[in-house]
């Protein structure tokens, strides 16, 4: 066995505090941002950020499992997206295919199992047959969900929960003095799954991009100038480790 480098006895110095402190977060979201920039300071093209980012979805992905996080969700192609030339599009495609296919079976081996939100009917029919045999193949995985926000927008996703509803008052099987915010959240893609607790966003930009609009109502916040490519499991750490040290309110006093 190689010995541990400095880096690996800090992430494991780290990984001790956390769990002794308690309190993981149960549900983690990420907004990976970055790819572009990483790519372009280094003189090549952005497909090459994309394909660097891959390292730090897998690392995330491990350090969660890890930490005990009961789901984590990546933030991985939004409806924005598409407004890409479709070079890049077309990489990120084969990207996610080709990631889905390589980390599947540690997936497997880990107890991931693996959910979709999003317009997943915009991808390409051979992008949506990968996404459906990975998801057959970790179906068993009981120890923690990986949810892919996939042609995801939340603006989109709240104006199709509104939809449900005005077809069922409509139908006459929904009373609409009966709306309220249940009743919301249980059209939404999330349905059935926490809020997260934790979003963390990578590459120091502050804002949400259309992410989550309703989930991440009461979810803590932590934004790193790390770029997306750099990010690795000593960055999730800190960021989980800084979470554990804040007090939640959820608008009570304490």
């Amino acid at each position: 066995m190689p010995p541990k480098t400095q880096q690996m006895e800090l992430e494991e110095r780290t990984k001790g505090e956390i769990l002794a402190a308690g309190g993981v977060p149960r549900h983690v979201a990420v907004i990976m941002d970055g790819n572009g920039r990483w790519a372009r300071r280094r003189g090549r093209l952005r497909v090459f950020g994309h394909i660097e980012g891959r390292k730090s979805v897998r690392q995330v992905v491990m350090g969660c499992r890890e930490l005990g996080v009961q789901v984590l969700t990546l933030y991985t192609f939004s409806v924005e997206n598409w407004q890409r030339p479709p070079t890049e599009v077309s990489a990120l495609m084969r990207l996610l295919q080709q990631t889905l296919r390589e980390q599947r079976q540690e997936m497997r081996e880990n107890g991931i199992r693996l959910e979709l939100i999003g317009r997943i009917e915009d991808l390409p029919r051979s992008v949506q047959n990968t996404l459906e045999e990975t998801r057959a193949f970790l179906d068993e995985g009981r120890d923690m969900t990986l949810i892919l926000a996939l042609s995801y927008g939340g603006r989109a996703e709240l104006a199709r929960a509104a939809r449900e509803i005005a077809e069922e008052v409509r139908a006459g099987t929904l009373d609409p003095a009966t709306v309220d915010e249940s009743s919301i959240a249980s059209r939404l893609y999330t349905a059935g799954l926490p809020d997260p607790d934790l979003l963390i966003r990578t590459s120091g930009e502050v804002r949400i991009s259309n992410f989550l609009l309703w989930q991440l109502a009461y979810s803590e916040m932590f934004v790193t100038e790390v770029l997306w490519p750099d990010f690795r499991k000593e960055h999730l750490f800190k960021a989980i480790r800084e979470y554990q040290q804040r007090e939640r309110r959820f608008g009570r006093v304490r």
